[in-house]
């Protein structure tokens, strides 16, 4: 039976992830379509307790083979939706001002940067992240433009500008294709 359970163990935290070899492999496989690799790395990277089989050194060759390998490419309508996506909250933020509501300025400007970061790490087909993570797969991708989005966020944060935010945003928009807004079809 799949599971996660968290344990405390003399005084310290560990988390304990039960599957199967299926599905360790489904995990594997979403890992390719979601773009983040958090199964992959996790087997990848973790410290084995038991493998009397060689089950479980055979998974992680196989994960560290998928990890190099990096997330499939983006498809022509997925990149559409990520470039309108990301324009459309672009827009949203440059509308604001250090006059602006404050909570509203952070709220979209986390948005921008966690859809610019996904749109770089996709473009770069390196692996995207979440919480902690997304500013490391980021500097990852590309660690020039991925810094630039992080301290553009971050003077955002201090001082209500949006400018330095919006103006790595653009320059990851022409990157992957410009700004898409007219003509732009959902389906």
């Amino acid at each position: 039976m799949r599971r996660r359970e968290v344990l405390r163990h003399d005084g310290r935290l560990a988390e304990v992830f039960l599957n199967s070899r299926s599905d360790l492999r489904t995990a594997f496989a979403e890992s390719r379509t979601t773009r983040r690799a958090t199964a992959l790395f996790l087997f990848a990277d973790s410290i084995v307790l038991h493998d009397a089989d060689g089950h479980v050194d055979a998974l992680r060759q196989e994960a560290k083979a998928l990890l190099t390998a990096g997330p499939d490419p983006l498809t022509g309508p997925e990149l559409d939706a990520q470039r309108a996506l990301l324009t459309d909250v672009l827009d949203d933020l440059t509308d604001t001002s250090p006059h602006s509501d404050p909570h509203e300025q952070l709220a979209v400007a986390d948005r921008v940067l966690r859809e610019a970061a996904h749109l770089l790490t996709a473009h770069h087909r390196t692996w995207n992240g979440a919480g902690k993570w997304l500013p490391r797969r980021l500097q990852a991708a590309d660690p020039d433009l991925g810094q630039h989005l992080l301290d553009g966020h971050l003077a955002l944060a201090r001082h209500a500008d949006p400018t330095p935010l919006t103006t790595s945003v653009m320059r990851v928009l022409n990157l992957t294709g410009g700004p898409l807004r007219e003509g732009y079809v959902d389906r």
